[in-house]
């Protein structure tokens, strides 16, 4: 079962067993067929060796997990907090709100800044994706999309369109005009299309390709220009809730996290899984590279963030508190790296120092859950958009 993608799901006689059911549709050596779920299971029984059964390879398989945590083991010559003995502590930090941007009229889902360090979009439950100047509050563009839950969106590298999804199962990309009067929902080029919500996406090192991660446990890869899927990564078990591509011009790889409660490392060129992280105990919602892109962080409902080495190829830190109680939603760095913003669902965003895994301060202002929090790419400001319908800017 090599080489598979399941594109969609439908109703009609299975290819194998002539009974009607729904469908799986799948590719096999770029073969199409279509089996219903029982047969698939038949197929993927029919390549065990003689002697074999599930059971048996599912307790091989957890024997080579020992094995790995062992050789990883041998590899932990020096503890994080050992090393972070000799750094000084952080010094105590005054962000306050600076701005305030209302307009949504529900819930704000995501946000994403422009390269520009000025301008950010936003998408919402209400259906809508606002491209507003952060610095005047103006409101530049205004999209209206046919669904609700606009779960996810990215400004494009030159800031000259945006993409947006959601519970369409579609990803969508819009250019964007100088023209403010121009209706920009007709000019919306549907360009990715999964078979469940899409609930993250970002542009690669070009406008040319977007990445998505859906809630049908895939991310793709996507070619704009012609709407193709150029790479499928299959590896997620459950619904993908996040993704981040590697900091690096010419980084190849990206990161997602998903509700199996693993955080899976990605060649894009391949479409291999080379790095697989599972630690925490419950949904990740979030993923983000380290700025040197040689580490990543995570939030997940366990109310933990974590931090993980892809060198040492391991858990190297964990942020958390016996007080705080609720999910982390969302993570990011401070463009030094020394900082860990992380949104929680009990309307606070955490500040924590990276090296001493110590919290330095804690932001109130927002009146529901925190759904996403992003550091301006000059590292001068943050984002927090939430629940409560609006968006923060602190500094």
């Amino acid at each position: 079962m090599c080489d598979q993608t399941f594109m969609a799901a439908t109703f009609g006689p299975c290819d194998s067993c002539s009974k009607a059911s729904p469908l799986m549709n799948i590719y096999i050596k770029s073969e199409a067929i279509n089996y219903c779920s029982f047969c698939v299971e038949m197929m993927a029984c029919q390549g065990l060796q003689k002697g074999e059964t599930l059971a048996s390879l599912k307790k091989e398989s957890e024997n080579l997990k020992k094995k790995l945590e062992e050789e990883r083991g041998k590899l932990n010559d020096v503890e994080r907090n050992q090393v972070a003995e000799k750094v000084e502590a952080v010094a105590a930090l005054s962000l306050k709100t600076r701005r305030v941007l209302k307009g949504h009229g529900n819930k704000v889902l995501c946000m994403d800044w422009c390269k520009d360090k000025r301008r950010l979009v936003s998408s919402s439950q209400d259906g809508k994706v606002i491209v507003w100047d952060a610095f005047t509050l103006n409101k530049e563009h205004g999209i209206t999309l046919p669904c609700t839950w606009v779960m996810a969106c990215a400004y494009a590298p030159s800031g000259c369109a945006v993409a947006c999804g959601g519970l369409d199962n579609k990803c969508s990309v819009v250019p964007l005009s100088l023209d403010r009067t121009e209706n920009l929902a007709a000019k919306k080029k549907s360009v990715a299309m999964h078979t469940n919500y899409v609930s993250g996406c970002s542009f690669t090192n070009s406008d040319m390709q977007l990445l998505t991660s859906s809630g049908d446990g895939t991310c793709a890869l996507w070619d704009v220009e012609s709407g193709q899927l150029l790479q499928s990564f299959h590896g997620h078990t459950a619904d993908v809730l996040s993704l981040d591509l590697a900091p690096s011009e010419t980084g190849n790889t990206f990161v997602s996290g998903g509700c199996d409660m693993k955080a899976n490392v990605w060649d894009m060129r391949s479409g291999q899984n080379i790095q697989s992280f599972e630690s925490h105990e419950s949904d990740i919602n979030c993923v983000k590279y380290y700025p040197s892109g040689d580490a990543f962080a995570s939030a997940s409902d366990d109310a933990t963030c974590r931090f993980y080495d892809l060198r040492a190829d391991r858990e190297v830190a964990v942020y958390q508190k016996d007080s705080i109680i609720f999910g982390a939603s969302s993570v990011d760095f401070s463009l030094s790296g020394r900082l860990l913003f992380s949104g929680h669902n009990d309307y606070t965003i955490n500040i924590w120092d990276v090296l001493k895994g110590t919290r330095v301060s804690i932001l109130f202002g927002h009146e529901n859950r925190i759904s996403r929090v992003r550091v301006s790419p000059d590292g001068t400001a943050l984002c927090s958009a939430s629940w409560d319908n609006s968006l923060r800017i602190w500094a």
